[in-house]
């Protein structure tokens, strides 16, 4: 039951029925304080001006209940009365509406009554509507008819918005400067010492994703001297679980911890009977396995696209990388292969689902749509998982990774993107995975994630999982098998960018000899392992032996795959390569023009790989002293490659430095 207070003053408030006082330790959102006032304050009672109305949404924690005490605090003397209503559930709203009635000195029976001696109350009022967090309730029913009195709503569904389109905020976290000093206050830090601390402070907050409640009880953890501010990150990666369900003694949160505020939003999924929240709680579950970063939806198309082609193709021998029918049944269901067209209804409606709680949030890019999920509610997701469910869903999230993987354009434009999540899917234990199915399930997934591993220039980590997966198969890393060349070829492919040419060169002659008596002479693999021995060759200095391997390649591959298939137009780049370093410039600048001509007219002029073909003739110019075009050709290389591959990339990088030595050299 809410305390009351009533009795007139001489400022004018005579009701005050507030739950509670206000927390010490609020911080910041001044700006958001005084919008919020604005919006609510009522100029005069005898001017007609509607209801006064703003709705505050967001995730569960971040201090939505607490802005309302504040902005009651603040209008209390503009306020002839201040109602609080917690709508969390029928049963306590009726019993707070009525509680009002009483404090008016009517007695009603029903909340209808109720709002109905609210809309006849002429003097200034405000209603807080707290907790409007059931997404199928239709909140309307608690506003008060007519125009009079202001109402304030606090709610996790985003589509409470409606209430008040015009005056709303979306809360997210708070301001750097205000969460370091909420944590230091929480922390019991003398605010003299406060400097002393900031570095330490910036780690914690970038680590709990400014979340409000998370920073408060990070810092009470300090302050009961269970570790020191600097100790908490470390503390944090190992007992994650513990400090996101620790309590405080005093001052509790309404949900006691962070993780049960999330819970209470995927309790509404659970207690649904519609198809659509079980799905958004195997989304939910999926998400968890990857990043907490923004995900481009379209790899969910992808991914459909890449498993029909194999629920269509007959049972065949598979590559050891490949995808089977085993893989296809993985698949969560709200990807529906029955269609013959991609239906992206159910992933929407369940992505609709998260996004209305606040537990995911939605993004606009360039090629479609994104979502994203906090930190601290990312991690809920995976740990309220048991070992066995967190098994299940990291498998299927590998098979929508693997099946998407079909389609180069989307890892190539989207690699900034995707990056973040295939470095977090990895940290789960090559032994662990090897251990929760069969070696023919998890080894393709392993395989195609070290694929894109080689193509982000991840080459360190590529490099462990390499290790990881020779270790559990009980392979020879020098020794290639029959049964594993598309592991030793990805083997090769990694020794090539960390630069061990020599290893790459022995393992590439027993791969290729080894394809020679079990593949057809002409077949892609065979070419594609040919075209990286040609690499290497020119890398050791062995330009004749890698100018002949590299026309031979490129002469079949030109006959097998055609003159504009990817395979053969790195080759054909490579082949530029070789004659550039033979002096021979004239030969390798036609070949760059016209490898680069037909990357425009098949990739597109913004492709990474249309991009290499610029760089590979901006550096040849160079090399011709032709620095006029050299110029112009490195600045569209590394503008783009900054876009699609982002600055850290070493191709980026490689670029960069490309082009301010011969700028450097010019002046």
């Amino acid at each position: 039951m809410l305390g009351l207070c009533t009795g007139a003053n001489i400022h004018g408030n005579v009701h005050w029925m507030i739950p509670r006082a206000i927390n010490s330790l609020f911080t910041g959102r001044s700006d958001l304080l005084s919008r919020i006032q604005k919006a609510l304050e009522i100029e005069s009672i005898s001017l007609p001006q509607g209801q006064r109305r703003f709705v505050i949404t967001g995730l569960g924690g971040q201090g939505k209940s607490e802005i309302c005490l504040q902005v009651a605090s603040l209008m209390k003397q503009k306020f002839w009365g201040i109602f609080w209503v917690d709508v969390d559930k029928p049963s306590t709203a009726e019993r707070d509406f009525i509680a009002i009635a009483k404090l008016l000195r009517h007695a009603v029976e029903s909340v209808l009554e109720a709002l109905q001696l609210l809309a006849t109350t002429h003097q200034k009022w405000l209603l807080i509507l707290d907790n409007a967090d059931d997404r199928d309730f239709d909140y309307q029913v608690y506003f008060p008819p007519g125009n009079h009195g202001a109402v304030l709503m606090t709610s996790r569904v985003a589509e409470c918005k409606r209430y008040s389109p015009d005056a709303f905020q979306a809360l997210e976290g708070l301001e750097e400067d205000d969460s370091r000093h909420l944590l230091f206050k929480a922390a019991e830090l003398l605010q003299e010492s406060w400097p002393a601390y900031d570095s330490q402070a910036k780690e914690v907050v970038a680590l709990l994703g400014s979340h409000t409640l998370a920073l408060i009880q990070a810092g009470a953890y300090v302050s009961q001297g269970h570790c020191r501010l600097d100790q908490y990150p470390q503390v944090y990666q190992r007992q994650r679980q513990r400090l996101l369900q620790y309590r405080p003694k005093q001052a509790q949160s309404r949900y006691f911890d962070i993780y049960a505020t999330f819970e209470a939003s995927a309790d509404v999924l659970k207690r649904s009977q519609e198809k659509s929240a079980s799905d958004a709680l195997r989304l939910l579950e999926i998400l968890s396995m990857l990043g907490s970063g923004v995900l481009p939806l379209q790899i969910f198309e992808e991914g459909w696209k890449g498993c029909k082609k194999i629920s269509e193709a007959n049972n065949e021998a598979r590559a050891v990388d490949e995808f089977s029918q085993d893989h296809v049944l993985q698949l969560p269901s709200f990807i529906v292969l029955e269609q013959d067209e991609w239906d992206p209804f159910r992933l929407i409606e369940a992505v609709s689902l998260l996004a209305s709680l606040s537990l995911v949030t939605r993004h606009d890019l360039v090629s479609g749509r994104g979502l994203s999920m906090h930190p601290l509610t990312h991690a809920w997701a995976k740990d309220r998982q048991d070992s066995k469910c967190q098994g299940m869903a990291w498998i299927a999230t590998g098979c929508i990774l693997g099946f998407s993987r079909s389609s180069t354009r989307l890892w190539q434009t989207q690699e900034r993107l995707l990056l973040s999540h295939i470095l977090s899917y990895l940290d789960n234990k090559v032994k662990k995975a090897f251990e929760s199915v069969s070696k023919a399930v998890i080894t393709p997934i392993l395989l195609k994630c070290g694929w894109a591993l080689l193509a982000m220039r991840q080459d360190s980590r590529l490099e462990q999982l390499l290790q990881d997966i020779f270790l559990e198969l009980r392979q020879e890393v020098n020794e290639p098998s029959q049964e594993f060349l598309s592991l030793y070829d990805l083997q090769a492919r990694n020794s090539i960018d960390l630069g061990k040419d020599e290893a790459a060169r022995a393992l590439l002659e027993q791969v290729i000899k080894i394809q020679g008596t079990t593949l057809p002479k002409k077949h892609p693999s065979t070419l594609t392992s040919m075209s990286n021995l040609a690499l290497v060759l020119r890398r050791q200095g062995k330009y004749a032996d890698a100018e002949a391997m590299n026309r031979q390649t490129l002469e079949i591959q030109e006959e097998v795959l055609g003159k504009k298939h990817p395979d053969t137009l790195t080759t054909m780049s490579n082949l530029a390569l070789v004659l550039d370093s033979q002096g021979k410039y004239a030969d390798a600048e036609a070949m760059n023009r016209q490898t680069l001509e037909i990357k425009e007219e098949v990739l597109g002029k913004t492709h990474p790989d249309t991009l290499t073909s610029v760089y590979c003739l901006a550096y040849l110019l160079q090399q011709r002293q032709e620095f006029e075009e050299a110029s112009l050709l490195y600045q569209r290389a590394c503008t783009g490659y900054q876009l699609s591959l982002g600055s850290e990339h070493p191709t980026t990088k490689a670029c960069v430095n490309h082009y301010s030595s011969m700028l450097s050299d010019l002046q």
